[in-house]
């Protein structure tokens, strides 16, 4: 992942400013979109479009960073979300680059409330996906059978393979476009689960503890603050490493 943004964050506020402005995060929607919570971070409207105030996305950016550090230093375990077609490898590869659980897709309603069941349709993809890869299918089942099995794993693989890996309700969410999940930051809200959320004029800034506020739509943007998000976690836990050293 690009890591020009990671620099910008250790020296300061005036070059993290910077560095917003030239990767396009200051772009907001029109003013007929905006949010009523979003108001105090409106610098103005250009053309109809609402240009964010760099400087308070600045602020609230650090004290985000420094909540992802936290939760780096102690292992905890995020999940990445964020399902629109534009972005959605670049949420992969993030969660990817911290060994983490994702939905780049489709938000399936329950995931979190539901999460038991959750776990037995990920289950049942562990199972079958090690019984084919250990040739025990062709013992176990005719070939129309297996026909449909190879049917069902690419079902379950299409719908739960990024959160393969979960085990229990993550610790926190990393949310790309708070508006275009609002049934992933519903859920978090309603388990008590802390929410980043890269956000743009017209999300609900009250439904997100921990606020990344700019451009989500642009994919230079979005792997800024995502570069930034992988950095502050790792960063984290070089914190810790280096205490027990």
């Amino acid at each position: 992942m690009d890591t020009e943004g990671n620099t910008a964050v250790h020296k300061g506020g005036s070059d993290l400013i910077g560095t917003l402005f030239k990767v396009g995060a200051h772009f907001g929607y029109s003013k007929g979109r905006r949010h009523a919570s979003m108001k105090s971070f409106i610098f103005g409207t250009k053309g109809r479009t609402d240009i964010i105030d760099l400087a308070k996305s600045e602020k609230v950016m650090q004290e985000t960073l420094a909540f992802l550090r936290a939760q780096g230093a102690v292992g905890k375990r995020i999940l990445f979300v964020g399902g629109k077609p534009e972005i959605r490898t670049l949420v992969s590869a993030a969660a990817e680059e911290l060994d983490m659980p994702y939905v780049a897709g489709r938000w399936l309603g329950g995931t979190l409330t539901n999460f038991a069941e959750i776990k037995k349709r990920t289950k049942r993809l562990a199972e079958l996906t090690g019984d084919r890869d250990a040739g025990t299918l062709v013992q176990k089942y005719t070939k129309k059978e297996r026909v449909l099995i190879d049917r069902e794993i690419a079902d379950l693989e299409a719908k739960f393979s990024g959160i393969a890996s979960l085990e229990r309700l993550p610790d926190a969410l990393v949310v790309v476009d708070t508006r275009a999940e609002d049934a992933a930051v519903r859920e978090a809200n309603l388990l008590h689960i802390p929410v980043v959320g890269i956000m743009n004029s017209d999300c609900d800034r009250s439904k997100v503890q921990h606020p990344l506020i700019g451009n989500d739509s642009a994919r230079e943007s979005v792997q800024f603050f995502l570069s930034a998000i992988v950095s502050a976690y790792r960063d984290g836990t070089k914190g810790a490493v280096a205490e027990n050293q």
